[in-house]
């Protein structure tokens, strides 16, 4: 399971690649600059920098929020399968009981 990085970790490093960028010769350079700065990994950089140009619009792809909703959504749908599933058993076991064929 990944662990949680602090949000404002992650805000930092995109901001500092996004404002140095011009003093290194790549943004590859840049990223690996202030992952080691951070002392978290170069592509973790690399993925946090992609998903705040996709989150501004600058670079096609699923935003943050329609990431998070499509999980809820997922979560939603798995929670009502079960509770459908528990009131379909609960139907069949309440027919049974009141056959009178069954006595």
């Amino acid at each position: 399971m990944p662990k949680k990085i602090d949000p404002q970790l992650r805000a930092r490093c995109v901001r500092l690649v996004l404002e140095h960028q011009q003093e290194y010769p790549t943004l590859t350079a840049a990223t690996a600059a202030v992952a080691r700065q951070e002392g978290v990994s170069r592509e973790s950089v690399r993925r946090w920098l992609a998903q705040a140009e996709v989150d501004d619009g600058t670079r096609p792809g699923i935003t943050s929020e329609e990431s998070a909703e499509v999980k809820r959504l997922k979560a939603e749908i798995k929670r009502l399968r079960e509770d459908n599933e528990i009131l379909r058993r609960a139907s069949i076991f309440f027919a049974g009981e009141l056959d009178p064929r069954s006595r």
